[in-house]
């Protein structure tokens, strides 16, 4: 799976504007430095429980003071911290002056979205579009830990931030394995452009031994509706997992999410979005073993990213559920391993039985039903 995030703007200011003032940003990576103090906001002590509080600090090129920043729609942006893939969000959904601003796991309540308003001369306030208050430093405190808050808006330095951001290459995800076990590693490698090549080792990106419940092949990186990279992989054992990944370092970080589980062999996923869902696509049954293989491709779909993810009749995926879209017939037997390109056409591997079983590539229009189900 390759990828390339270049284009991520060097400054929010230079990507326009929109009405009421809001910023039209680049979905990245930013730090958040204070005008006041000139200090970065940040998940105090780098913590990554629920409820951590947000602070500012000197500059220490820790990822706590790394914030992703992807827009949700409008000119709401949700903020998510680098270190441990949580949301800024007003604490308890208070509207009070003074209240605190913490972490959360993000669900995409309105708490956890954020304008973020042109103030001229490179700064931008952060107003809460629950609230309508602006992220504030408390008490124009400028010492290092003092905390961060939300209050009316008043355009004073204590509510004005710059953002700076980070460029990016193109990447290429690729796995490894002893066959038929958990000894297996995804590892990244890019190049500052495809057509370039000088293709650059980034080394390991996730790893398992026979000591982990799952197994880390099959790698699949997957945008978000907002603009945000996660990576899907998994073979086998406890099924298919999801974790977000650091748009600067491209690997993940995070909570791992299982998505999908079935015995007798679940692997190979795909995930798409499309008109307000999330399809997740998995080859299911035996692969490998030529005309004898049992392998068949079956799907369900999520409003959200990290699940459930459910079939046509409601059975969730993580419990053995998956609507079969491929099963094969009497030519093409075992289909699977398979990618999907801008959500209407499916690529595939599959046995021809017209030629001793030999592996050949299929590619194929996917259609759409008027549910929104995926059908050839």
């Amino acid at each position: 799976m390759i990828f390339s995030n270049k284009g991520i703007a060097a400054a929010c200011i230079a990507v326009g504007f929109c009405a009421n003032g809001a910023y039209a940003i680049d979905n990245g990576v930013y730090t958040i430095q204070s005008k006041y103090s000139a200090k970065l906001v940040e998940v105090s002590s780098a913590q990554s429980n629920d409820g951590a509080n947000i602070s500012q600090w000197a500059a220490n090129q820790h990822n706590t003071q790394r914030w992703i920043i992807t827009n949700v729609g409008g000119n709401n942006y949700s903020v998510i911290n680098l270190n441990s893939g949580k949301a800024m969000e007003v604490y308890d959904w208070s509207t009070a002056d003074g209240a605190n601003v913490a972490q959360y796991e993000y669900s995409g309540v309105a708490t956890q979205h954020w304008q973020i308003n042109d103030n001229d001369s490179g700064y931008v306030s952060f107003i809460n579009a629950n609230s309508g208050k602006a992220l504030d430093l408390f008490e124009f405190n400028g010492n290092d830990g003092a905390n961060i808050s939300q209050w009316a808006y008043n355009g004073s330095d204590a509510q004005l931030w710059q953002l700076k951001s980070y460029n990016g290459r193109s990447w290429l995800y690729y796995s490894i394995s002893t066959f038929g076990s958990r000894v297996s590693a995804i590892g990244l490698t890019s190049a500052t452009s495809v057509s370039a090549g000088s293709w650059r080792d980034d080394g390991l990106v996730i790893n398992t031994t026979n000591s982990n419940n799952y197994n880390a092949i099959d790698p699949d990186l997957v945008v978000a509706k907002d603009g945000a990279p996660w990576l899907v992989f998994g073979s086998w054992n406890s099924g298919i997992k999801l974790m977000r990944i650091n748009p600067m370092t491209m690997k993940p970080f995070g909570e791992l999410y299982s998505l999908a589980s079935r015995s007798g062999g679940i692997e190979a996923p795909t995930i798409v979005y499309r008109q307000g869902y999330y399809y997740l696509f998995v080859s299911v049954g035996k692969c490998c073993a030529g005309t004898d293989s049992t392998y068949r491709i079956a799907y369900g779909r999520a409003s959200d990213i990290r699940g459930p993810y459910l079939d046509k009749n409601g059975n969730n995926m993580l419990s053995g559920g998956g609507s079969i879209l491929d099963a094969g017939n009497s030519q093409w037997v075992g289909p699977g391993g398979q990618d999907i390109l801008n959500t209407d056409v499916m690529v595939r591997h599959a046995y021809d039985a017209g030629d001793n079983g030999v592996p050949k590539l299929l590619i194929s229009t996917l259609n759409w039903d008027s549910n929104g189900w995926p059908r050839f």
